[in-house]
């Protein structure tokens, strides 16, 4: 493996800035940011090592915006590298966010517990309308007429609030699963999206939990 360029301390730590504030917010921080987190006199100090680690090859600067700060692929992938079981989807935006990706979850355990994420990955921020909290892989194709198909992760909002109508990942008893909400005057249905699955109508007193909702889509081949 070819060794990236050489950067000072400070070039450094500027990029671990640049990555924790994506990380934890799902944008780059601002020269402002920047330059008050480390203690620059201003904010021309802090453009001036982005300037250098542009040159570097390290990031990329996008002009007309405050935030215009990008992390580039082969970076992003020997940041992954490092940390170990992490992935990058190289698509072109200014913020990435690292989210984890569910498997099978464990009757009545928590969907983020750790023994269910397989792994995580970073992802472009512009992909999604909202901000989701986690990827969840698709197993089956109850949903299939929704073009949710089987090995798709699916990206949630986690909530326990759901519009009539929404595509929603909901707790019933044991089982989770992703299904579109219909409320009724008697009560709640899960309707998938292919004939050959029937309705779930949820019974009541029953054990029910809406885990949150779908607010985008990773077809499984961008992952190839």
């Amino acid at each position: 493996m070819e060794e990236g360029p050489k950067l000072t301390p400070r070039q450094q730590q500027i990029l671990d800035l640049v990555q924790s504030a994506i990380e934890r917010s799902g944008a780059p921080p601002t020269r402002a940011e920047i330059a008050a987190e480390l203690g620059f006199r201003s904010a021309n100090a802090a453009e001036e090592h982005l300037q250098a680690l542009a040159r570097k090859g390290v990031i990329e600067l996008v002009g007309g915006t405050s935030r215009g700060i990008r992390l580039r692929s082969d970076t992003l992938r020997a940041l992954n590298e490092a940390r170990g079981k992490q992935f990058s989807l190289p698509l072109p935006s200014l913020a990435q966010l690292t989210l984890p990706l569910v498997g099978r979850v464990a009757a009545g355990s928590p969907i983020l517990a750790q023994e269910h994420v397989d792994q995580t990955y970073v992802v472009e921020a512009s992909m999604f309308p909202r901000r989701p909290d986690y990827l969840l892989k698709v197993r089956g194709m109850s949903m299939r007429d929704a073009g949710i198909l089987d090995g798709d992760l699916l990206a949630v909002q986690r909530t326990q609030e759901a519009k009539n109508g929404q595509i929603v990942v909901a707790r019933l008893g044991d089982d989770v699963t992703v299904k579109r909400l219909r409320r009724t005057k008697t009560g709640i249905e899960l309707l998938a999206e292919n004939p050959d699955y029937a309705t779930i109508v949820v019974p009541p007193g029953a054990e029910f939990q809406l885990e949150g909702v779908a607010v985008g889509l990773i077809r499984n081949t961008m992952l190839m």
